[in-house]
C-alpha cells in the first residue's frame, strides 16, 4: 500500500503542476448533483456494495475485459445498494472513465476506489460523477484525513473511511466519518 500511495501522491503532484487541480474543480462544478451513497446503504434490510475490479496486486488480472456499464446494470439488477469503482490505473487497470461508465449506465450511487492522497483525487472523483469516496486511514495523516473528508463532504459526496486495526478506527472517528468499512487484510 505504501508503494501505490507514494506513487499516486507523486502523481497528483505532477499533473498539480500541468494545471490538473483548476480542470478537476472545473468538472465537479459542472457534474450533477450527487447521489445519496449513504442513504443508499441506510435503506432496511442488507445493503451491498458490489465492486468493479479489472485487477489486482495479488490476484493478477481478475476481469480484464469487464464492462463496467453492464456490471453496473447486472449489479443494479441484482440488488446492490451501491457500487465501488477501482480507479487506480497502475496496479488495478481501474480508470476514471470506468467510474463514468458505471455511473451513467445505473441509478446507484458510485463510489470512487483508490488511493486518494490529495484534494486533486477527490475533485477529480466528483468530476466523473463519484458520490462517494473512499478514504484509507493507513495511507494518509490525520490532517490529510480531516481535510480530504471535509472536501468530499463540502462537494456533496460521503467518505468510506477504510480502517484495519482498533486505533484506525480511533482516528477514523476523531475525523468525523459516518461510513467506517474494515479491511482486515
Amino acid at each position: 500500500m505504501e508503494r501505490i500511495t507514494a506513487a499516486r501522491r507523486a502523481d497528483a503532484q505532477r499533473r498539480r503542476s500541468e494545471g490538473a487541480l483548476r480542470s478537476a474543480q472545473d468538472a465537479a462544478r459542472a457534474a450533477g448533483r450527487p447521489r445519496d451513497f449513504a442513504g443508499a446503504l441506510a435503506r432496511p434490510g442488507l445493503s451491498l456494495i458490489a465492486e468493479i475490479k479489472r485487477a489486482s496486486p495479488s490476484a493478477g488480472d481478475i476481469a480484464p475485459g469487464a464492462q463496467p456499464g453492464e456490471l453496473a446494470r447486472a449489479y443494479e439488477a441484482g440488488g446492490a445498494a451501491a457500487i465501488s469503482v477501482l480507479t487506480e490505473p497502475d496496479h488495478f487497470r481501474g480508470s476514471l472513465d470506468d467510474l463514468r461508465e458505471a455511473r451513467s449506465a445505473c441509478a446507484l450511487p458510485v463510489l470512487r476506489k483508490d488511493f486518494l492522497c490529495d484534494a486533486l483525487h477527490v475533485w477529480e472523483a466528483r468530476g466523473a460523477g463519484a458520490d462517494a469516496v473512499l478514504l484509507i486511514v493507513a495511507a494518509l495523516s490525520q490532517t490529510e484525513l480531516v481535510s480530504l473528508a471535509d472536501l468530499a463532504a463540502d462537494l456533496g459526496m460521503a467518505a468510506l473511511v477504510e480502517v484495519h486495526s482498533a486505533p484506525e478506527i480511533e482516528r477514523a472517528a476523531d475525523a468525523g466519518a459516518r461510513i467506517i468499512g474494515i479491511n482486515t487484510r
